[in-house]
């Protein structure tokens, strides 16, 4: 069967976008953004496309482009749309399949359905990425507990920032999960440093599967 993992995180903006063009990038695989909230920057999709060093064609296009930087619920109805579940079935993919949620496991995509609804449903295993900073021990305890509650598999932790021995451990610790990796903020931020930064701290055999 072909490998696919669900990236997610404990929150909005905390680099799981940059984690998964690296991820993409490292498996040699595909990328695909279900659900794309925003369109006047740089979309998720696109960031992929120059970091993670991908041949044409791997960066699957999103479901649903949506204009509005808010919750997807929330810019789906802006724009008049109204996201479906049976919409959002992972695509088939002749290689690895690395899938980025939107924002954290909790978010909207209507008025019936949450992002992690969709997890449960496809039982596709996560990596959760959490931030270093202040903060993260509860939003991501939070998180694990969530993900268990729904029997998802939880393949790891991936930490994004500054390393905080402290913190990690004790999530880890905590949460009995594997800690798979930190990756650093880059300056810059390119596809070869990003490349080296994830080859440096990953290890591509702990993300083989789930719990």
């Amino acid at each position: 069967m072909t490998k696919r993992i669900v990236v997610t995180g404990t929150d909005t903006g905390i680099g799981k976008t940059v984690f998964s063009a690296g991820l993409a990038g490292l498996l040699d695989g595909f990328y695909w953004k279900p659900v794309q909230s925003g369109l006047d920057d740089e979309t998720d999709s696109e960031v992929v496309a120059r970091l993670a060093g991908l041949p044409s064609g791997r960066v699957l296009p999103e479901a649903y482009r949506l204009q509005s930087p808010l919750s997807p619920h929330r810019s789906a109805e802006i724009d008049g749309v109204s996201i479906e579940a049976a919409a959002l079935s992972p695509p088939a993919v002749p290689g690895p399949l690395v899938i980025e949620g939107a924002g954290g496991l909790m978010v909207p995509l209507n008025r019936r359905t949450k992002f992690i609804d969709i997890f449960a449903q496809w039982r596709v295993p996560v990596i959760l990425c959490a931030r270093t900073t202040l903060g993260t021990i509860n939003h991501t305890l939070l998180s694990i507990e969530a993900l268990r509650a729904r029997s998802i598999p939880l393949i790891g932790i991936a930490f994004i920032g500054e390393e905080v021995a402290d913190t990690q451990r004790t999530i880890a610790e905590f949460g009995e999960v594997r800690q798979l990796g930190r990756l650093p903020h880059l300056d810059p931020l390119t596809g070869e440093t990003l490349r080296d930064a994830m080859v440096a701290a990953f290890d591509l055999g702990s993300m083989a599967g789930g719990e």
